[in-house]
């Protein structure tokens, strides 16, 4: 109490003394913080009941005080005597021994302050970076500790700095060997980063790693907003411009091992079964905004906590790739790949135990669908499917194991696990990854070799088709639904869309609409009338799918713009069309399970045909001629996604007359399935049923899809 009032009148005495010069304002302060030491034998009391923190204060409100009243960049004489005198360094030993109790606080705020009030770069000099870095070395030896906010507060500027002031030569701090201040001026032998000598923060792997160890410390903490600090510390390292800082960081200290392992730590703390629907639509976590109620998280679904915490953590990683420098984004993102796919993932999809296979799958689909950064979404998908984007062979498809087990799982015998993992596909073809769609598809189509090139036959095919039109043909050139599609200015115009079917010098279809037209009703049409059942329920004509078809496609055409996908088909005479054609191990299965679509569970066949027409919907020349041509040439024993469904109509036909009061009963199962009819009695057949009005519904999109292709490239066509 007594020192308290002494420092108030202390304070009421200087007010009224004359003020003296800067120098010998700072200087008495701090002469008066080192007569406490001579003078005082009580190092027991704390330092809030003595002058020390109010002498601190006054030096650092002396020392702004002189930075404004000079020039930008200029050193003043306080600053000359704070780093000549080794006040840092006095400091530091001051905090270190804690003494009076409560000293280390103090120094921490100190530093704090100093660093973040003052303009002028303070890193580069010896006698500011050499206690700074020993400080750090304090920061997080003790979890919880009473300064554990100070820490992380100090820990937070350094790499604020650092961030805001990148030091020439690509050095982060220093060469302690004579004070040099540039990386190329060491006389240690000119070394950039990674100073053997240990006085960098940054630079030297020791100071490097007890940064980052400090920070990754003080993200275990129980206190949320210290957390979110170190988070936030980490993230302003990793972004530090330098690509000799970057290689530093994530060579020379544990940074990829530790925010790995805790990514693996909080995966492995799931339970080893849950229920899908719970991972697919648990709220979207942010890193920084992780607030939570045991009791309540428990109520909703057992291990909804740890669920959160890890996808909390996925999320901070993925943000933490995202900020990073260049080469520090690509290090952190394959230690992702190698230490927590590769290592912890990998097993739990490759097991046979179907529960442990659907949870594993289901949190993965989650992980691709919260991944956004560029580098850790790439490594996410080599993880998956490899690297390869050469001709895939039939042989080849087992070559990534993870790869052909996923993709066989698209036809599990659970229907569950199909389903699931063709989610998990569906949500592959929609993230911004060029590889993806060359991996899965794309390579297999390159030499266009699942069609001959046979223009006498291809020429009568379509005459005779243009002769009949069938009776039901839609008229799509007066539609006035069309006149509020406007095309999207952004839209790419390659002159492949206007080209189906592909056209040649022996065949030349001057009008575009006239194709279009056949190629719309030649989909709509597949389906006989009478397994048709849309036409007796309102508001479920083919015109429902052309607006939901605009949107995706312009989404996709966003997606794919910087893409180096061609604009029109390779030309036929330069294809190796006596190559053997193979699908690819993907499009395999996806025909596969289209071709039993009469005979497969409603749901499933709803998400076959949901990744068929994802696939459609891109837009590249090949993959459009394939899928959405009906007038391709097919080479002996190949087969495109319109034949799969001829064949299909076809054993339709054979199984519709073996089948009493076939009509009746379609339309109740498609008003049930609509809910505008209520479930009564079972009805015979009832797969099937729903399989007829699935392939009806999926026809009616892929029309919509290839007329709204084709609208977007004759709007936007010049």
């Amino acid at each position: 109490m007594f020192s308290k009032f002494t420092s108030i009148l202390q304070h009421a005495v200087e007010a009224l003394a004359p003020s003296l010069p800067l120098q010998e304002d700072f200087v008495y302060h701090w002469k008066a913080i080192t007569h406490y030491y001579i003078e005082t034998s009580d190092d027991k009391a704390p330092v809030t009941d003595t002058n020390i923190p109010s002498h601190l204060e006054q030096m650092l409100d002396i020392l702004i005080q002189e930075e404004g009243e000079r020039e930008s960049g200029e050193t003043g004489p306080c600053m000359e005597y704070l780093l000549h005198h080794k006040i840092l360094e006095t400091l530091y030993t001051l905090g270190k021994a804690d003494c009076p109790p409560g000293m280390k606080q103090m120094v921490l705020s100190f530093y704090t302050r100093l660093l973040g009030r003052i303009r002028q770069p303070l890193l580069p000099h010896i006698n500011v970076h050499r206690p700074v870095q020993k400080l750090i070395r304090l920061c997080g030896e003790v979890l919880a500790a009473p300064t554990e906010n100070e820490e992380i507060q100090f820990l937070c500027i350094v790499c604020a700095k650092l961030k805001q002031d990148p030091l020439p030569g690509g050095m982060v701090m220093g060469c302690p060997v004579g004070g040099y201040g540039y990386g190329m001026g060491c006389p240690v032998g000119g070394m950039v980063m990674g100073c053997p000598v240990g006085g960098m923060v940054m630079g030297c792997p020791v100071g490097g790693m007890v940064m980052v160890k400090s920070d990754v410390c003080f993200a275990f903490s129980q206190d949320g907003r210290i957390v979110v600090k170190a988070c936030e510390g980490l993230m302003l390292l990793v972004s530090l411009p330098e690509a000799a800082a970057a290689k530093s960081l994530t060579e020379s200290t544990e940074l990829c091992q530790l925010l790995t392992d805790r990514l693996a730590a909080f995966y492995q703390a799931l339970p080893q079964s849950m229920d899908p629907l719970d991972i697919e639509t648990v709220e979207s976590v942010n890193w920084g905004l992780d607030v939570y109620n045991l009791k309540e998280d428990a109520a909703v679904f057992t291990g909804k906590r740890a669920l959160i915490s890890f996808l909390s953590w996925l999320d901070y990683c993925d943000q933490l790739i995202k900020e990073a420098q260049k080469t520090a984004a690509a290090a952190l993102a394959r230690a992702v790949r190698e230490r927590f796919f590769v290592a912890v993932m990998e097993p739990q999809l490759m097991q046979t135990s179907e529960v442990g296979i659907l949870t594993s799958t289901a949190l993965l689909n989650r992980i691709i669908r919260q991944v956004t950064s560029e580098a850790l979404l790439q490594e996410t998908v080599y993880f998956l499917l490899g690297e390869e984007v050469g001709p895939e062979t039939p042989t080849g498809i087992s070559q990534i194991p993870l790869r052909h087990r996923l993709i066989e799982h698209c036809d599990h015998l659970s229907d569950e696990i199909s389903i699931m993992t063709l989610r998990l596909f569906e949500q592959l073809l929609q993230k911004p990854c060029q590889h993806v769609l060359q991996n899965l598809v794309l390579r297999s189509l390159d030499e266009r070799n699942y069609m001959e090139n046979k223009p006498q036959e291809e020429r009568e095919e379509r005459e005779h088709m243009e002769n009949g039109q069938p009776h039901d043909a839609v008229d799509l050139e007066e539609d006035p639904l069309f006149s509020d599609l406007s095309p999207d200015p952004k839209l790419p115009s390659p002159d492949w869309l206007s080209c189906s079917p592909p056209q040649s010098t022996e065949h030349s279809k001057p009008d575009g609409k006239t194709e279009v037209h056949k190629i719309v009703n030649s989909f709509l049409c597949l389906v006989p009338d009478e397994a048709k059942s849309s036409y007796q329920v309102e508001g479920t004509g083919y015109d429902t799918y052309l607006r939901d078809a605009h949107r995706q496609f312009r989404d996709y055409c966003g997606i794919c713009q910087r893409w180096d996908w061609r604009s029109s088909p390779k030309p036929i005479e330069k294809c190796n069309l006596d190559s053997p054609f193979f699908e690819g191990h993907f499009l395999k299965i996806l025909f596969d399970r289209m071709g039993r679509i009469l005979d497969q569970p409603y749901d499933v066949n709803l998400q076959v045909t949901s990744v068929l027409s994802k696939l459609s919907l891109l837009p590249h020349p090949h993959l459009h001629e394939y899928l959405l041509d009906p007038y391709i040439n097919l080479a002996p024993g190949c087969r495109s996604l319109f034949s799969v469904i001829v064949r299909v109509v076809g054993d339709l036909m054979l199984r519709i007359h073996r089948i009493p009061e076939f009509t009746p009963k379609l339309l109740l199962v498609r008003k049930r399935l609509l809910g505008l009819e209520p479930e009564g009695l079972s009805i015979d057949h009832v797969t099937l049923l729903e399989g007829v009005i699935v392939l009806e519904e999926f026809c009616k999109e892929l029309a919509a899809i290839a007329f709204v292709k084709f609208h977007a490239s004759a709007s936007t066509s010049p």
